[in-house]
């Protein structure tokens, strides 16, 4: 059975959607002020393995990430540049999707704005008000009361007795140890610019918290079916996902305000991923360990080596990032990319019977991968699996024992896997004319017995960035990377 570690509980629990067959997934996604790096992109990647095995395991996935592009930051650094906040979020989103593809992760279903949902918050704030969980403070802005919430740090596992009564924060981030009453609604002042929207509470913007409640309800429940908001039609959300520092007070402030709104339960699984290290420190500017994925690309690493790196730790696990790392995931999907070639390639000779060896193998590798995977996502053990199938295949495939139906089973189970990886899309080859002009030259030095220019014909298309195998069907092209 497929279990998750739940946040909230501290325990493994057997996943059990709301609806059979279904899952309603809402993740955590950027702030669009700047290009996301690689401790963003280990959540997304974490998610996108998520998401990709619950459809392995055959569920219809529903996913939400949401944008968002009103808060401090994206305030604070559009009017640095000195444009609209409009103009600058659009830069920054249309970055996030360039590069979310780059690394091979599926889309979402749906990627809601915080902007255009400011009437959803509104709505649920002005309930949070008439049930006496809110209030307005004297500057107009309106906070979320956590005295009034009997579950409040429930996720966090901190204790409200220990916080300072009717204490608030504004700001949209803060530390633990600030926990306070947390600001639903701003009131607008001249820091803020021409940043804001009209309500009954009066002019102002949403705080930060407030905007996943409402995008989450809207487009996974039908609680804003019929535009208002109707606690009855809420039902709980399946998973809910982010990163660590997620945890407090983001997601535990959507736990107040969302519970706090409907009196059911927000969310029944809670899976949030560790940090990502840089040479096993904290990834920071002032250290020059601070890395985009375009920082990465640009210094001509391989997205897909990129991707196996930020995947192949369990996601409950620090991921100690190195450029070595790098270099060994590219070693370890050539692997798997050239595997999968030489079975495409196979040409069973003729009456090769089949080999009924393989039919065990691949349950093992199956069995394997699923039953790690089912154990809270444990890609590593997965992986191993995977590769030891690869290791033993390759041996079959040198002394030519593979059937027709060998090769397509293996196969099959290389895509099956892949769904779920995501990393063995061989990249299509061009060589160039030159190019393919040496290898012809080459083979007609071959056929003349000339070994000596042969191999110098071989040194010559390396240079120009190429391989060749001589294989019993002719040459065939690798490029050097």
């Amino acid at each position: 059975m497929l279990k998750f570690h739940s946040t909230l509980t501290r325990k493994k629990e057997v996943f059990r959607p709301v609806k059979e067959g279904k899952v309603q997934m809402y993740t955590c996604g950027p702030t669009v002020y700047n290009f996301a790096h690689i401790g963003n992109f280990r959540a997304y990647v974490f998610e996108d393995l998520l998401r990709r095995y619950l459809k392995y395991k055959g569920y219809e996935v529903r996913q939400v990430m949401n944008l968002t592009d009103v808060d401090d930051k994206t305030i604070r650094d559009s009017q640095k540049e000195g444009i609209s906040l409009k103009e600058f979020t659009e830069r920054y989103g249309k970055a996030f999707f360039e590069d979310i593809k780059t690394v091979n992760i599926e889309p979402a279903e749906v990627y809601p704005k915080a902007t255009e949902h400011i009437n959803e918050m509104i709505q649920l704030i002005q309930v949070l008000l008439d049930k006496g969980i809110a209030y307005k403070s004297s500057d107009g802005s309106i906070y979320y009361s956590i005295s009034k919430f009997k579950g409040y740090g429930s996720l966090a596992h901190i204790k409200v007795k220990e916080l300072k009564a009717g204490a608030r924060v504004k700001q949209d981030e803060y530390e633990k140890e600030q926990a306070s009453d947390f600001a639903l609604w701003k009131a607008w002042d001249e820091s803020d610019g021409d940043v804001y929207w009209n309500s009954q509470f009066g002019k102002g913007r949403p705080g930060w918290h407030i905007e996943c409640s409402a995008m989450s309800m809207k487009h996974l429940t039908k609680a804003f079916e019929s535009g208002n908001f109707d606690a009855e039609k809420f039902e709980s959300i399946d998973i809910h996902t982010g990163g660590v520092d997620n945890i407090f007070p983001h997601h535990e402030d959507e736990i107040a305000q969302s519970e706090g709104c409907t009196g059911k339960k927000f969310v029944n699984y809670w899976l949030h991923c560790e940090h990502l290290l840089v040479d096993g420190k904290k990834m920071s500017k002032s250290l020059g360990n601070f890395y985009t994925l375009r920082d990465l690309l640009a210094k001509g690493y391989d997205a897909k080596a990129i991707r196996y790196v930020l995947l192949s730790t369990h996601y409950r696990q620090q991921l100690n990032f190195t450029f070595e790392s790098l270099e060994s995931a590219k070693n370890s999907i050539s692997r798997l990319v050239e595997l999968k070639q030489k079975l495409e390639e196979y040409n069973p000779e003729k009456g090769t019977p089949h080999n009924k060896q393989v039919n065990a193998l691949l349950k093992k590798a199956r069995k394997g991968f699923e039953k790690a995977m089912d154990n809270d996502l444990g890609i590593s053990e997965a992986l191993a699996f995977i590769f030891e199938f690869a290791r033993e295949t390759n041996k079959m495939i040198s002394v030519k024992s593979l059937s027709r139906k060998n090769v397509n089973d293996c196969l099959n189970l290389l895509e099956d896997t892949d769904s779920v990886l995501g990393v063995m899309q061989a990249e299509k080859i061009i060589v160039p004319k030159d190019v393919l002009e040496l290898v012809q030259e080459r083979e007609e030095a071959r056929k003349n017995r000339d070994w000596k220019l042969s191999d110098e014909l071989r040194e010559k298309i390396m240079q120009k960035g190429f391989y060749v195998d001589d294989t019993s069907e002719g040459p065939k092209m690798r490029k050097i990377s």
